[in-house]
């Protein structure tokens, strides 16, 4: 059977991992057991770029309600967590969370020179990269090169979606990219793929041969992480949204002994220029919804304390209110922590001081690579000042 060349790069969509020695496909028959109390990181974007001033709000702060005469959200409608500050009202999960100690917020987290640009704010975010750096690798990425050369399966980090995100490909190693594994899992054992592997021949030398690797172990990979989501299917009631049935099988994949550290999920778009608050209640419902039957499922099954999720956003939004009912590109904004083994929660430190603004948007206090960094050396026992080009300041969050 002749494959045509369109149709081979077609196979593209499927091939996210980049270390293709064959090794690797017979690695996938021998058993492999996560250790007891493996920490596990859970990146949740809000792309788009999410309203911080509406998520956590300055309820009692009368600049706020100045500036958002109509989008400000009153006191009354938000979730209290303490004297002067709230939670949008559709977070009453992340309310219970922050009450019962399992939540941090930090706040004003940002980097210096920002970028309003979605592509490259979030390119930034992705690589941790400074604002006048171009990098082609993501921190994850580079964390998969770190640990994980010897690594017996590729793994170590997944996202739940059809394409790789710059923060997951590193140098020579990337994460994968499965948004449904019974799904790939199904695609990947379609004879089509199985022809192209059956006729290429795997000792030649030609500019395509690493292609036909990429595919072989991506199908190995596929195959791997169904049969481990179907070890110890969570029976737990999750919501029927896109959202909720990633978490879903992350919790799937959490109680199995996959070697994952890191899972990567997105939600969006948060980008609010109009009809701001119906389209915030509407992800921020996704969202509470979701967190919350992920955590009640790891407390149920004593793996909470091994969990952090945490939140991000490319950037916040802009202080004063649009005329559309919307707010524009901003600069600093907020994080959510989410874990059992948390060592500082609630307030981790001030919110935004409205009355010091820079141009018109919230100054950082925060710069987010020292988030990276805290994650990477305190809970993934990580090399951090490796990975991220440089030394950061740790913070007490874990």
């Amino acid at each position: 059977m002749l494959i045509k060349r369109k149709e081979f790069l077609q196979v593209g969509s499927l091939a996210t991992a980049s270390i293709m020695l064959p090794k690797f496909l017979k690695a996938f028959e021998r058993k492999h057991m996560a250790p007891p109390g493996n920490k596990v990181v859970v990146v949740l974007q809000l792309s788009g770029g999410n309203d911080g001033l509406n998520t956590v709000i300055p309820f009692r702060n009368d600049l706020y309600y100045k500036a958002r005469p109509a989008l400000g959200i009153k006191q009354t409608e938000a979730l209290a967590i303490t004297d002067e500050v709230g939670l949008h009202p559709a977070l009453t999960g992340l309310q219970e969370l922050f009450h019962d100690g399992s939540m941090g917020i930090i706040n004003s987290v940002g980097y210096p020179n920002p970028d309003r640009s979605h592509f490259r704010s979030m390119d930034i975010w992705h690589a941790a990269s400074q604002s006048e750096q171009y990098w082609n690798t993501g921190w994850i990425g580079r964390y998969l090169d770190a640990q994980c050369r010897h690594c017996d399966k590729p793994t170590q980090a997944i996202e739940m979606d059809d394409i790789l995100s710059l923060a997951l490909k590193g140098k020579d190693m990337n994460g994968i990219a499965v948004k449904d594994p019974k799904r790939l899992y199904g695609t990947s054992n379609e004879k089509f793929f199985k022809d192209v592997l059956q006729q290429h021949n795997t000792n030649a030398e030609e500019p395509v041969d690493y292609l036909y690797k990429t595919l072989a172990q991506t199908l190995s990979s596929a195959d791997y992480i169904f049969k481990q989501s179907r070890l110890h299917p969570t029976g737990a009631e999750y919501p029927s949204t896109e959202l909720g049935n990633s978490f879903k099988t992350i919790a799937s994949l959490i109680f199995s002994d996959i070697n994952t550290r890191v899972y990567y999920v997105s939600l969006g778009s948060f980008d609010t220029h109009v009809n701001q608050p119906a389209q915030q209640q509407k992800l921020f419902t996704e969202m509470n919804n979701a967190v919350a039957a992920f955590v009640r499922d790891l407390k149920q099954n004593n793996r909470f304390e091994d969990v952090l999720l945490f939140t991000f956003s490319e950037f916040g939004r802009r202080v004063q209110q649009n005329a559309s009912r919307g707010t524009d590109h901003g600069t600093a904004n907020n994080m959510f922590l989410i874990s059992g083994g948390l060592k500082q929660k609630g307030l981790i430190n001030a919110v935004s001081n409205l009355a010091d603004l820079q141009d018109g948007d919230l100054k950082y206090t925060v710069d987010f690579k020292n988030v990276y960094a805290t994650v990477l050396n305190k809970w993934l026992d990580a090399d951090d000042k490796s990975i991220l080009g440089k030394s950061y300041e740790y913070m007490g969050f874990v």
